[in-house]
């Protein structure tokens, strides 16, 4: 199904924007519109399908967000969504489901059952080096 830009018309789709069935397996997973009724919030007019598009052209590409092209919403409306689903967990929870999603897929467990850690990963400093001996200039 090609997108829809803020006017309601169809426009090209760009090699970031979800599949329909990407789509679907998200769509779940982010938070409801507010209710009216409880907290007072407006209906929702925005497209949040939409929104995930914008914000996955925008980690995609590395842009700066008011260089979102113009067939998005807003980029001061995409970066209120992307900033606030951080902030409220809606991104790393999508990204642990779908990683879970992905493991069983490969025929292993939903979560790893072991972890490697090597010391000679990150190296700090060399045994008999100076850290951090001089103040700070205040």
């Amino acid at each position: 199904m090609p997108a829809q830009n803020k006017n309601n018309q169809q426009r090209a789709p760009y090699p970031t924007d979800l599949t329909n069935q990407q789509w679907e397996t998200i769509r779940r997973l982010l938070p409801p519109p507010k209710s009216n009724d409880l907290v007072g919030g407006r209906p929702r007019t925005i497209d949040v399908r939409e929104v995930v598009n914008a914000c996955l052209y925008q980690v995609r590409t590395g842009a700066a967000w008011r260089m979102l092209p113009h067939d998005f919403p807003h980029w001061k409306r995409v970066f209120r969504y992307f900033d606030t689903w951080k902030k409220d967990g809606t991104w790393a929870a999508m990204h642990d489901y779908l990683h879970r999603q992905v493991r069983v897929k490969a025929g292993k467990k939903k979560r790893p059952s072991a972890g490697i850690i090597d010391a000679q990963s990150v190296q700090t400093t060399k045994k008999g080096e100076f850290v951090a001996l001089m103040r700070v200039k205040r």
